[in-house]
């Protein structure tokens, strides 16, 4: 199917490939079915859309759980659930620190795009909840094919974040998923066997896996 984007391989030094005014589902299912990804500078300015040279991406194959979280795991008391509070996910993520003082690229349109993405079955949460019932951490991505597109995580409990990034991966195994799409490899994605690859391999990646509908979850 032709995009209405350049081709990724056009991207520039940052990975940008094309500027719009607003985020809409059918530009973010048009994006990641040709990886590509928006990341906004911030409130009210014109949504850069990417591709970036280099991609983090976690071959399902290769995860594995370091030794210090799996004796962490065994202290936890937490439970995992799967799209029960999508947005209450994506808003937290939204707010959560980031390093050096980084602002977050979850604008309030990212926020209601996403969500109605998600209310369109292509969007999804892991959320991690605390013995008391809170929500303690989780993440949010996008699926295409068998492929998860990870897009943010956030932790109010230390390990709660990892502890779905865990569930994550066991879930997308059990139904045949093969890649962890991270966009970037930061320290903990890369504790868990995230490594960067050519653009072109990952396109290679998503030609082979990520066509036709997801087969991760089931429909709404």
């Amino acid at each position: 199917m032709k995009s209405v984007f350049p081709d990724p391989a056009s991207a520039d030094e940052n990975g940008i490939v094309a500027f719009s005014r607003n985020i809409t589902c059918g530009l973010l299912r048009d994006a990641y079915r040709h990886g590509i990804f928006p990341w906004p500078f911030g409130e009210g300015e014109v949504i850069p859309w990417c591709a970036p040279r280099m991609r983090g991406v976690l071959m399902l194959e290769d995860f594995h759980v370091p030794a210090s979280f799996v004796r962490e795991m065994r202290k936890l008391d937490f439970t995992c659930r799967v799209d029960t509070c999508f947005g209450e996910v994506i808003r937290a993520c939204a707010s959560a620190l980031r390093p050096e003082g980084q602002g977050t690229w979850i604008t309030e349109e990212v926020i209601r795009a996403y969500c109605e993405f998600h209310r369109q079955g292509y969007a999804h949460s892991f959320e991690t909840f605390d013995a008391s019932g809170r929500l303690a951490g989780g993440l949010y991505g996008v699926a295409v094919g068998r492929i998860f597109c990870g897009e943010s995580m956030f932790y109010r409990v230390s390990g709660a974040s990892k502890f779905a990034l865990v569930r994550l991966a066991a879930f997308l195994r059990e139904r045949g998923a093969v890649l962890i799409d991270t966009q970037m490899v930061t320290n903990l994605t890369g504790a868990f066997g995230a490594r960067e690859v050519p653009s072109a391999r990952y396109m290679e990646l998503l030609a082979r896996y990520g066509g036709g509908p997801s087969v991760l979850f089931p429909p709404l």
